[in-house]
């Protein structure tokens, strides 16, 4: 992939945050979009529940917190501060958790309102 985006820094705390609700608790996002490639910071609240399986690709760092990635077959992963998970599009149906608060750097090629 060649990533064709100009130099850029991001004060993320100047963006403002879309707060979506999940099944359960708050996901805080604030994003920036370059064509296809979407940039995300990504404040869960404890106690979050994603509403929907996801089969979109990601490259997910944990800042701060933990998160637990449910997968439809029953498996799940815990992800703590500094680290990470990829996946691509398509190989996995996935939902985020948490038990406690979460922050995530989220870079993946969903157009805004996806995933």
């Amino acid at each position: 992939m060649k990533l064709s985006i100009p130099f850029e820094t991001i004060d993320w705390s100047h963006l403002t945050a879309t707060v979506v609700n999940g099944a359960t608790g708050t996901a805080a996002m604030r994003t920036v979009q370059h064509g296809s490639l979407r940039i995300r910071m990504i404040e869960y609240s404890a106690n979050y529940l994603a509403d929907h399986w996801c089969s979109l690709g990601h490259l997910v760092f944990v800042l701060d917190g933990e998160l637990i990635n449910e997968h439809e077959d029953g498996t799940t992963n815990v992800l703590q501060a500094a680290m990470s998970y990829h996946v691509s599009d398509g190989l996995s149906s996935h939902r985020s958790r948490t038990v406690r608060s979460a922050k995530l750097l989220v870079v993946d090629g969903g157009f805004l309102g996806e995933g």
